[in-house]
């Protein structure tokens, strides 16, 4: 019990810190000339189309709620008002479908049907609100804020559910509809961007959001390596039938998230350090791990999954310097995004952690 709580109060107070204010009032935003701004404009010049959509070339070449959401809270902290523009007239047009104010999760070129499944996913729709948020504030924009509260709040409403176990603790559902099993919730770690939620719940007055992002903390730093997908029952956490159970491609955001929130000190993050340094040598970043015995089981050659253990390494190592490799557009979507979010996360709060 003493562990638990004294983890609770690491949460909340990391969460409080300069770090998990909004940009716009640190005046956080990355200035015109600042040099990640380059990395940036090669971003959207490989994946945010001219309409606004921002294209996933592996999954079909689709675009989803989530990389909808990742470029707008990108296009806020970049400043990048045009861009943000346009993300969210396409976002709106195209997936803003649903009657809760959440929006469809992907959408697919070429077909008759573009959104052939209407339910949310929670991480797009978390951090599409957390960027509206953000440009709001940047750009002093009143329908982006009120759009920004409908979020949050719907996010409260329907993705925000008690704990099975029947404690106070309330738990981040990944979709609206289709997590909730006669045995549990089935969840996703790598959902939870704790800085994000807090952030638009003190921006909507959704303390329920907030609790959530601690509460979160929390659990996944009781989980150990992370996995992709979890069933958290009365009695605790299982393997959730014909998911990952592996620390994946999925969990690779859990310590990115930890760190871009200022949660060091989250046992989850000093665990995935731990494997990734227990890893054999050989080619390409570790991003496979068998949770239970923190086996190897895949690497990638992209650098964007490279980015993440280096900031890792350097912020808990005390070492100064990050084995960060330089940005790199020519990767898919999905670690290129990783890539730049990493780079920003150390602009934000890793001063001693700059790319060697």
């Amino acid at each position: 019990m003493r562990r638990r709580t004294l983890l609770r109060l690491a949460a909340a107070t990391a969460l409080a810190s300069p770090a998990g204010r909004l940009l716009a009032q640190e005046g956080g935003v990355l200035p015109s000339d600042h040099p990640l701004q380059t990395a940036w404009e090669s971003w959207k010049a490989a994946f945010l189309l001219p309409a606004g959509r921002i294209v996933d070339g592996p999954q079909q070449n689709a675009s989803h709620s989530e990389g909808q959401g990742y470029g707008a809270a990108l296009a806020a902290i970049f400043g990048d008002e045009a861009a943000l523009r346009r993300i969210v007239d396409w976002t709106e047009t195209n997936l803003a479908r649903r009657d809760d104010n959440l929006l469809s999760w992907r959408w697919l070129p070429g077909v008759t049907l573009a959104v052939p499944d209407e339910n949310n996913a929670t991480d797009g729709d978390l951090f599409y609100g957390w960027g509206l948020a953000l440009a709001a504030q940047r750009f002093g924009n009143a329908d982006l804020a009120k759009r920004a509260t409908e979020i949050a709040r719907a996010i409260a409403l329907h993705c925000v559910r008690p704990h099975p176990d029947g404690s106070e603790r309330v738990v981040l559902l990944p979709g609206a509809t289709g997590f909730e099993t006669e045995e549990g919730l089935v969840l996703n770690p790598s959902y939870y961007m704790p800085r994000a939620m807090t952030e638009l719940a003190a921006f909507s007055g959704q303390e329920r959001l907030a609790r959530c992002a601690q509460d979160g903390a929390l659990w996944i730093g009781g989980l150990g390596l992370a996995p992709d997908w979890v069933l958290v029952t009365s009695t605790g956490d299982l393997p959730a039938k014909g998911l990952s159970a592996h620390s994946g491609y999925d969990a690779m955001r859990v310590p990115l998230f930890l760190l871009w929130s200022g949660l060091t000190a989250n046992p989850a993050l000093r665990r995935f350090i731990e494997v990734q340094r227990e890893a054999e040598p050989g080619t390409g970043t570790p991003v496979v791990f068998d949770r239970d015995t923190g086996a190897l089981l895949e690497r990638s050659a992209d650098p964007g999954f490279a980015s993440v253990p280096a900031l890792a390494d350097c912020a808990l190592s005390g070492r100064p310097g990050a084995a960060i490799p330089p940005f790199d557009a020519r990767q898919p979507y999905y670690p290129a995004t990783l890539h730049l979010m990493t780079l920003v996360a150390q602009v934000e709060g890793f001063s001693a952690c700059a790319p060697i």
